[in-house]
């Protein structure tokens, strides 16, 4: 079987002009990149492994030198891509606690089977996450993630149950 891969981070830009990029982090974890040694690049549907030289976090983005980019000429040509690293080195969550590319894609039923649709994204509003669950007919479901609300998450089988509330739908 293939090894999985998860996006970590995207190179939205250079930064300076000794080889440098600007990483968007997509992870809760960003202090990865400062843990970690190698990380791979997925660019243009190739990927290939790099060695971080130093990172260090500026406003909201991630300063990243590898080893292997010389200048900014080089470094541009990284623009676009996407840092992941191998799903063996995610870092453990507490229990019920999940990854949003494991939400993403679950299908949600109610409390008495009924399919509602399925988890096309997740909304990080600050207070609690919302689910944005797509319907096959109607508008979308925002489901809040709170336990009152989303009983059972079972990743392996690819379904959440949620009891919502009067009025949600």
């Amino acid at each position: 079987m293939a090894e999985e891969f998860i996006t970590v981070g995207e190179i939205v830009n250079t930064q300076g002009i000794r080889g440098e990029v600007r990483v968007l982090p997509t992870t809760d974890f960003p202090e990865r990149f400062k843990q970690t040694q190698k990380i791979f690049l997925l660019l243009q549907g190739q990927r290939r492994q790099l060695t971080i030289n130093r990172a260090w976090e500026h406003k909201q983005f991630i300063i990243l030198k590898f080893d292997e980019v010389a200048d900014m000429s080089e470094a541009e040509k990284l623009k676009g891509g996407l840092l992941q690293v191998p799903r063996t080195e995610l870092t453990d969550l507490p229990k019920d606690c999940y990854y949003i590319f494991e939400i993403v894609g679950l299908k949600v039923i109610d409390e008495r089977g009924q399919e509602l649709g399925k988890v096309a994204d997740v909304l990080r509003t600050g207070a609690n996450d919302v689910y944005v669950v797509k319907r096959d007919q109607g508008k979308d479901i925002l489901i809040p993630a709170l336990k009152s609300v989303v009983k059972k998450i079972d990743v392996p089988a690819g379904l959440m149950q949620v009891e919502l509330p009067e009025g949600l739908i």
